[in-house]
């Protein structure tokens, strides 16, 4: 007896684990296990779409080495992450422009600018501005943004 129910217990707090990391509301085994695989694919789509963005980046790598942009749309705002392999000064300032421009705030941001550039900043829209914006626009802004940067170092 003490062993099936030493199972029972262990199986219990595996699936409230399980249930915790899928962020599930489900209550009974079946619902926690479909979460946690709808969770499985979203992940995977994730990883397909992230590999493709860095196979754009390695294949458009050789044409232009423009920074790669990439925007996921969170619950209050978007994840921006913007990264080159080399270093890239003045380029900071001209994405936090395009987002004062779109009326994103930057409520936490890590940048490296050593060796290669690296932003990843989390925005939200400014609540004073009525518009919504989305997170094809972000990076479209910001693409805009890397570009004339781009251009007016080009330039220099």
């Amino acid at each position: 007896m003490v062993s099936r129910e030493h199972k029972r217990a262990a199986l219990y707090e595996k699936l409230q684990l399980l249930r915790s990391i899928t962020n599930s509301h489900a209550l009974n085994q079946t619902s926690i296990i479909v979460d946690a695989s709808k969770y499985i694919e979203e992940l995977k789509q994730k990883v397909e779409k992230l590999n493709q963005d860095i196979a754009n980046a390695t294949s458009s790598h050789d044409q232009n080495q423009l920074p790669v942009v990439t925007v996921e749309t969170l619950e209050k705002g978007f994840l921006i992450n913007v990264f080159s392999e080399k270093s890239c000064p003045g380029l900071l300032v001209s994405v936090l422009e395009a987002f004062e421009e779109l009326g994103l705030n930057v409520l936490e941001a890590r940048v490296s600018c050593a060796e290669s550039f690296r932003l990843q900043a989390v925005g939200g829209e400014n609540e004073e501005e009525g518009e919504g914006i989305d997170a094809h626009a972000v990076k479209q802004a910001v693409a805009v943004a890397i570009k004339s940067w781009s251009e007016s170092t080009e330039q220099e």
